[in-house]
């Protein structure tokens, strides 16, 4: 009887023991897909932190892309090339920078989202056969403490601008200040400036689609 019941739990035991180990072998298999962390800061060569980090992780996801995969938490040349790579698969111009246009495009695809249509250059993005807006026009008149950007738009949309004395400004962070409801010449006046600064700054249309377009990146004015 005592052979019996050892011999049993032998069989129970040998049975767990092989569960456990096909389910090792299946989740070895299955494909990992971890949503990464987002971005708050723009990147380039020459910067580390754990930023940097989940920047070469989402990027490692694809050994096309960033085919050494290496996570260092230092933005060196290998990661710049992946940058680059990102970007033309992606449209954005190819210049191996975490740039304001690639901060909000890369942040959408690790937050779980997609980017479709990215058109290279002034960071437009569109939906399938709907036109983005096209901004054309733009110009500055400024006070001591106040400046008004106006362009125009070939669809109506609503008015934004970002700014900042920092030529490498964050999207996410910057100030902002915007124009309520669609139009097609837009007018964004922005207050409270200190005088004699130079701030850059980017536009940006929102159509009713939900396309927008924004201006190239390096604009700036200095007010009086």
């Amino acid at each position: 009887m005592k052979n019996n019941n050892v011999e049993s739990r032998l069989v129970v035991f040998s049975s767990a023991v092989v569960f456990c180990a096909a389910l090792l072998a299946v989740i070895l298999v299955l494909p990992q897909f971890a949503k990464a962390d987002t971005l708050s800061r723009q990147l380039q060569v020459g910067m580390s932190g754990s930023d940097v980090s989940a920047l070469q992780t989402f990027l490692a996801q694809d050994n096309t892309i960033y085919p050494q995969g290496l996570v260092t938490g230092y933005f060196g040349t290998l990661t710049k090339a992946a940058v680059s790579n990102w970007q033309s698969r992606n449209g954005i111009a190819s210049v191996g920078r975490v740039g304001p246009i690639t901060l909000v495009a890369m942040n959408a695809q690790m937050g779980g989202g997609s980017t479709v249509a990215l058109a290279e250059g002034a960071g437009k993005v569109t939906r399938v056969d709907v036109p983005q807006p096209i901004l054309s026009n733009l110009a500055v008149t400024t006070t001591s403490n106040s400046a008004t950007v106006t362009w125009t738009s070939n669809v109506p949309g609503t008015a934004k601008v970002w700014y900042s004395t920092n030529p490498s400004f964050n999207y996410n962070t910057a100030p902002s200040a915007t124009t309520a409801g669609f139009t097609t010449s837009e007018n964004v006046v922005i207050s409270n400036l200190q005088g004699n600064t130079t701030y850059y700054y980017a536009v940006e249309s929102l159509d009713a689609q939900g396309n927008f377009s924004w201006s190239q990146v390096g604009n700036s004015f200095k007010t009086q």
